[in-house]
């Protein structure tokens, strides 16, 4: 059990501790962020020792919620730390008050006297949580790798997943994973394990979802004020807090926000050097002079990527999602140097405001078709595909592509996951909410993983206060025209909006902040630490031909194609050369 912990030491470098009651072990590595003294060390135990909580996260209705437990049990609180308001509302509510927890968390709760194991993931899935059978034990973790230790378990492909990956670089899609049995707690997701009879009794049910979109618009003020209070509740920390900063719309608001609370605020960018002065380098250097605050940079070149691209997949046991994880890690690794723990971090508003304006021009002209309710799914599968199931026939060996049923699950899952959408905006919304909210669901859930593995892993806590409950019911609930129109919709922009690429693009939020952020912020296009990684990864091509995975999954023909020409064939060479890497951590 220790080893199997310690695989997330990266996670928690700040402390270790391990529980064992009956039939049941709790263990959990630290990263102290409030109340750094040992009281709040987990798990954390009730007095009678019958019930324990290991729980990773930050909870920012603390206060509010703590004054709720006090009207019901006059008990003080031992500490500062929202660990011991998530236990005391968990003793007072059971299950329910899972219901009330505003934040990003994940945690498993222990009930000795019911014999029964409760965990749950935050309901926008910014905390990560796995879980799998082996040997008659239920078994579960923020990573896979903690799985993987342990000694019954032999790691194996999901070659369903493994062909998924291929098409939308996704290592998790719904509860889906890489690896064959081991599953993800979805997002919003409570999972209910009792072990009082001879066999385990799972269960499990949703706590959240969006609201329908409303045709009552929100005001600028009412967006602000949202936005605002949302940044400030997720400042809260007993370590340095810093913030990420590209220098485009998202990171530029949080960032100012930030800064009107903490006044030797640090911001930190990420990116390559290269030609031109829109690069993230360039542009996040310039807002962090006009707003004043104190910034840095973390430079990648080609030899870093190439270096430290398997080595982030040894590490996580996965293969990346996108490339700038590199550049995240990058960041996350440099602002720990400096002694910051947690950063805020500007994710969420794209898929809630709708800022990609590409992919959301081509869903709202194809939402406009008279057969697009019944294919979405389809549509959204195949508009963002990096290797389009069409082309699988080709790149798999036929025993593999009939193993994975010419990637009919994959087609399954879209298809539920846009009808759920569909559901969710309600009958009245425009036709395309549903695709916005596909987003949320699936574009969001990857980058929001993307941004905890990334910095978890180099001991730094990721915020995301534009990914919020509460922002999200207020995105939810505008009407697609405060977040998305084409120019041929409307013929003026006004109110600070910027105009780009046919479209006007999170309406609401640039609105909202207009006059209020630097000029440059407010009307740059989309970018988030880009990469030159297509002319990058030649270096890594090799890999293709030598790993006993891709060989064994891919054609010979399909190796050679992509392995002399990786700049020109990127977009299978990226996820292709990550499978090599990842079957070289576990098979090779």
């Amino acid at each position: 059990m220790i080893a199997m912990r310690d695989q997330l030491a990266h996670r928690g470098p700040d402390g270790a501790g391990l529980w064992r009651h009956e039939n049941a072990i709790l263990a959990h590595r630290r990263l102290a962020v409030r109340h750094l003294g040992d009281e709040a060390l987990q798990p954390m135990l009730s007095n009678c020792g019958l019930r324990a909580l290991v729980y990773n996260g930050e909870l920012y209705n603390d206060e509010e919620l703590r004054r709720e437990i006090l009207t019901f049990d006059r008990r003080p609180f031992r500490t500062q730390c929202d660990t011991e308001t998530v236990f005391r509302a968990l003793e007072l509510w059971g299950e329910r008050a899972i219901e009330r927890f505003r934040g990003m968390f994940a945690l498993a709760w222990w009930d000795s006297p019911r014999k029964r194991l409760t965990l749950a993931r935050d309901p926008l899935g910014i905390k990560p949580l796995y879980f799998g059978h082996v040997a008659g034990e239920f078994v579960y973790a923020s990573e896979p790798t903690a799985i993987l230790a342990h000694p019954q378990w032999s790691a194996q492909p999901n070659l369903a997943m493994v062909s998924a990956y291929l098409t939308t670089i996704r290592t998790v899609i719904g509860a889906d994973t890489l690896f064959e049995g081991i599953f993800a707690v979805e997002p919003g997701q409570i999972i209910s394990i009792d072990s009082a009879g001879d066999e385990l009794q799972l269960s499990s049910r949703s706590f959240w979802s969006a609201p329908e979109s409303s045709e009552s618009d929100c005001s600028d003020e009412l967006v602000r004020r949202a936005i605002e209070s949302s940044v400030e509740s997720h400042l809260c920390a007993d370590v340095p807090v810093c913030a990420l900063l590209s220098g485009g719309l998202d990171s530029t608001i949080t960032t100012s926000i930030a800064h009107q609370h903490i006044q030797q605020l640090r911001t930190y960018c990420a990116g390559a050097r290269t030609d031109g002065e829109d690069t993230d380098l360039a542009c996040a250097r310039t807002i962090a002079e006009e707003l004043k605050v104190s910034h840095d940079q973390a430079v990648l070149t080609q030899d870093y990527f190439c270096e430290h691209w398997p080595a982030m997949i040894h590490a996580l046991g996965v293969p990346l999602s996108t490339p700038n994880e590199v550049a995240i890690h990058a960041v996350a690794a440099r602002l720990r140097a400096d002694g910051c723990i947690v950063t805020i971090s500007g994710e969420g508003a794209d898929e809630f405001f709708a800022g990609y304006d590409a992919p959301m021009l081509a869903a709202w002209q194809f939402s406009r078709m008279d057969e697009s309710r019944s294919i979405g799914g389809r549509f959204q599968l195949e508009s963002n595909a990096w290797a389009p199931s069409r082309a699988k026939s080709i790149l798999f060996h036929s025993n593999v592509w009939s193993a994975v049923e010419q990637d009919a699950h994959l087609g399954a899952v879209y298809d539920n996951i846009f009808a759920t959408c569909e559901q969710e905006a309600g009958p009245f919304a425009d036709p395309a909410e549903a695709h916005l909210r596909f987003l949320q669901k699936v574009n969001l859930a990857g980058l929001l993983q993307r941004l905890d593995t990334a910095t978890m892993l180099a001991g730094v806590e990721g915020r995301t206060p534009l990914a919020d409950v509460r922002v999200a019911e207020l995105a939810c609930a505008l009407p697609m025209n405060r977040k998305f129109i084409p120019d041929d919709q409307s013929s003026d922009a006004g109110g600070g909006v910027a105009v780009h690429a046919g479209v006007q693009a999170k309406i609401a939020l640039r609105s909202a902040f207009a006059g209020r952020i630097p000029e440059l912020a407010l009307h740059r296009p989309k970018a988030s630490f880009p990469l030159p990684f297509q002319s990058w990864i030649a270096e890594m091509a090799p890999q293709l031909r030598d790993s006993p995975l891709a060989q064994a999954l891919f054609t010979t023909d399909a190796i050679e194609t992509v392995a002399a020409a990786p700049t020109e064939q990127w977009r299978l060479a990226w996820p292709m050369i990550n499978i090599a890497l990842w079957g070289d951590r576990w098979w090779g």
